[in-house]
């Protein structure tokens, strides 16, 4: 115990108190201006790597004279002799030489390891740029190929056929979590990442690495800054706004960039159809803070506090419907009110030893605790009618007869307290320049405490409507009530459930030759071995094994053209909300569903009117045993909990992106999407994500008359997704679809000052950018919608759906300041 004690004081304090050392910094810059990533610097047996800016820094004997090497798969290598004095600090900035090959025109150099992976990589810059009515990564994300939502509230966003449940996301390759009671996208809140945080984004829709976790569908892995220098940055919109800072101390040892976020989402959802009295408002902090206790020893710490508060209180609402020839409307006087509270904290230590050029391990632990209730009395009294449709006549829009009246009372009282921790060991090792191996071990302990207690009763024109799912056949009013009385929903139950898990992944990279071809290979297995514990009974210790391969060819040809072969099994062992079946009971044996995964890609890079362009086409294909068979009620799941389904997805995807209009990226996606399930042998019925076709474009333009105009759009077309039928009913009885969805965004900005743009008034001299901005979220007023709400009409015994909207046509103001 002594010894390790020592060596942690050792750790923190020894460096650098018995030794006198300098340090050397800077950014390493290719023949293009653009940062090098994954450059060893080196001196003696210490030694860094270049994060994604090109940056390093690296402590250095002082008072003699040592030699500094620059090394990189891709250039020539670079060194530097210095002699420095103790504690100077001394900057170098070499511009490496490339080993190019020349194909053609074009010149392929150094950074292709993602294009190699398969990752698609995002700008920061784009994605704080581009307007939506819930700004950030995930807003950008749903323009990809592949990517769906019908929900412009909600952070939520389906891959290739997979649920909102099947996607990881890594925040400086720490997991973190969504929130567990959401029933709608407006209770969601902000988006874990903050986006003026955010250095790099990488997004892959399949096929991904064993490094990654066990999820289906998709990975997004985000890094925020290391800062480099003291800056700030303020957004403030009538939604909202944010206040970033960071800076480092003046030895360059510490670090920390922290940013506080407010938003109102009351602008967006009082554009509804539903008059209400309804302000919902998000908070979070988040804070990194970094340590580079020497050359080889970094440790960092990265927190969040999130508070998203509801106090909903609607009024009432009309929704017209029908035909023209025929048109109906529905009328709802609500009252009640609903009290909604998510409180979240999270926070995560990594530390990384770099015990030279071709060594490093890390080392994270992270906690996740949420509380989370959701209170509401909600008593809607409504009036389906007949609205007058003559021009002429004084009453024209009324409701001039009624089809049917009724009221629908909904109640819950859901409490959640869950607490997760992770301990993670990750090691990169390089044995040769062309082979490395990459593994790592994870233990994750999921303590739960889950309360649900809801329901809803339905009066239709004086007569209570029963339970869907009970066996009796209703015939009121014309027969005499023949049931017993129960509500027409309810959910009670009481959950306290653990989770014990272990898993870990082992990979090998590696690039050769063929001939003057060239190519990369990955083949990793992930393993994973958990079990659940709901309290009452122990379930079984299950395991799965998740074998995965990568294969990228790049043939000597005239145009720079990638091929990628990539595929496994890709196994989701149950998550909390999985193991909880519609009637809220948790089923510890549950098993993980498989899915095996193919997927072909072509990644050709070309040069268009003189400007870079890039053209991505993915062919994939997916078999999925033991599904978790799931019906979605907004973007609440509600799984069956029994595995007793298998279904498959299938589609391409293309993406071509680059710079229509100089010095801006854009892009235009295109998906086509087929995805089924089987339940019991029943058949084969669409998947409640098969949303068949989607269209995207990220567009940015600016008027070269008045240079200082910026254009921003962000436009997306999805046919209607199933989900038309009531959440109760049979899928295999009702299969409707709701209406496609489209929505267009635009934002006009007025630039006063930036990188390219110089303002010598004395107001804007202390900003490095100064912008105002105009922005339109659905700029076209499409009517979209989420779900359904289904009224009975008691005298023709008929059903009708009537659609729940999303937001209409709203205007927001933007003001950006950066220092």
């Amino acid at each position: 115990m002594k010894n390790i004690l020592f060596l942690i004081v050792f750790v923190f304090c020894g460096v650098g108190v018995f030794a006198q050392t300098a340090r050397i910094k800077g950014i390493l810059l290719d023949e293009f201006n653009n940062p090098i990533e994954n450059v060893t610097v080196r001196v003696g047996e210490s030694g860094t790597v270049s994060d994604v800016t090109g940056f390093y820094i690296l402590e250095v004997p002082a008072n003699e004279k040592v030699t500094i090497v620059f090394t990189h798969v891709t250039f020539k290598k670079t060194e530097v002799t210095i002699q420095l004095k103790p504690n100077e600090d001394y900057e170098f900035n070499p511009v490496l030489n490339s080993n190019v090959v020349q194909i053609g025109e074009v010149v392929v150099a150094g950074n292709s390891k993602k294009r190699i992976d398969g990752v698609t990589t995002i700008s920061p810059v784009v994605i704080r740029k581009i307007p939506g009515a819930n700004p950030g990564i995930e807003n950008i994300i749903k323009t990809l190929p592949g990517v769906y939502s019908n929900n412009e509230l909600s952070t939520s966003y389906a891959v290739r056929g997979g649920n909102y449940d099947e996607n990881l996301v890594y925040v400086n390759e720490i997991e973190v979590y969504r929130p567990f009671l959401i029933r709608s996208g407006q209770q969601e809140g902000l988006s874990f990442t903050n986006t003026e945080m955010v250095e790099n984004v990488d997004f892959s829709a399949g096929g991904f690495q064993s490094k990654y976790g066990d999820k289906m569908s998709s990975v997004l892995d985000i890094t925020y800054r290391n800062p480099k220098r003291f800056q700030a940055s303020l957004d403030a919109s009538l939604l909202g706004g944010s206040l970033t800072a960071e800076g480092v101390s003046k030895n360059q040892k510490w670090s920390n960039i922290t940013g506080v976020r407010y938003r109102d989402n009351s602008l967006l959802v009082n554009s509804k159809e539903t008059e209400t009295n309804f302000r919902p408002t998000f908070t979070d902090v988040q804070t990194l803070l970094n340590f580079n206790a020497s050359s080889k020893w970094q440790f960092s710490f990265l927190g969040n506090v999130s508070q998203n508060k509801y106090n909903y209180k609607p009024l009432s609402r009309q929704t017209n419907f029908g035909t023209i020839s025929e048109p109906i409307a529905l009328l709802v006087v609500y009252d009640g009110e609903e009290k909604d509270e998510y409180l979240t904290l999270f926070g995560a230590f990594k530390s990384v030893y770099q015990y030279n050029e071709k060594n490093k391990l890390k080392f994270i632990a992270s906690t996740y605790h949420t509380q989370e209730q959701e209170y509401y009395d909600i008593l809607g009294q409504y009036r389906l009618g007949e609205v007058d449709a003559n021009i002429g006549s004084e009453t024209f829009g009324d409701v001039t007869y009624s089809r049917g009246v009724g009221s629908q009372l909904n109640h819950a009282r859901n409490n959640l307290d869950a607490l997760i921790f992770n301990a993670e060991v990750k090691g990169f090792h390089e044995f040769t320049e062309t082979s490395q191996v990459e593994w790592g071990f994870k233990y994750t302990r999921e303590d739960i405490r889950d309360r649900l207690v809801e329901w809803e009763v339905i009066d239709s024109a004086g007569f209570a409507l029963p339970a869907p799912i009970l066996e009796y056949s209703n015939n009121q009013p014309y027969a005499p009530n023949a049931y017993p009385l129960a509500p027409y929903q309810s959910v009670r139950a009481t959950n306290y459930t653990t989770i014990n898990r272990f898993s870990g992944y082992a990979q090998w990279n590696h690039r050769g030759r063929i001939g003057a071809h060239q190519y990369w290979l990955n083949a990793g297995v992930r393993a994973h071995q958990w079990q659940v514990d709901n309290g009452i009974v122990k379930g079984d210790a299950q395991v799965t094994i998740s074998p995965r391969a990568q294969f990228a060819f790049k043939p000597n040809w005239e145009k720079d053209v990638l091929f990628r072969l990539s595929g496994g099994m890709y196994n989701q062992p149950p998550f909390y909300r999985e193991l909880r079946d519609s009637s809220g009971t948790v089923r510890p044996n549950v098993k993980a569903q498989q899915s095996f995964h193919m997927v072909m890609s072509s990644d050709y890079s070309f040069t268009m009117w003189n400007r870079p362009f890039k053209l991505v086409n993915e062919l994939y294909y997916k078999h999925m045993s033991d599904v978790n068979v799931y019906t979605i009620d907004n973007v609440r799941i509600r799984y069956r909990a029994d595995n007793n389904a298998k279904a498959y997805a299938y589609g391409f995807d293309a993406r071509l992106n680059g710079e229509f209009v100089p010095g801006t990226e854009s892009w235009f996606s295109f998906g086509y999407l087929k995805t089924e399930e089987n339940y019991n042998n029943k058949g084969y019925i669409a998947r409640p994500t098969d949303q068949r076709l989607k269209f995207g474009l990220l567009f940015q333009d600016y008027m070269p008359a008045i240079p200082n105009v910026k254009l921003y759009l962000n436009l997306v077309y999805n046919t209607g997704l199933p989900g038309g039928s009531p959440a109760y009913a049979n899928p295999y009885d009702y299969q409707l679809r709701l209406k496609d969805y489209r929505r267009a965004d635009a934002g006009f900005s007025y630039v006063f000052k930036d990188a390219s743009l110089t303002n010598d008034a004395k107001l804007f001299k202390p900003f490095k950018e100064f912008s105002l901005g105009f922005e339109i979220f659905n700029l076209f007023n499409n009517q979209n919608a989420i779900t359904n709400t289904w009224v009975r009409d008691v005298y023709t015994k008929s059903q009708y759906g009537i659609p729940n909207y999303m937001t209409t046509r709203v205007f927001n103001v933007k003001l950006i300041a950066r220092m």
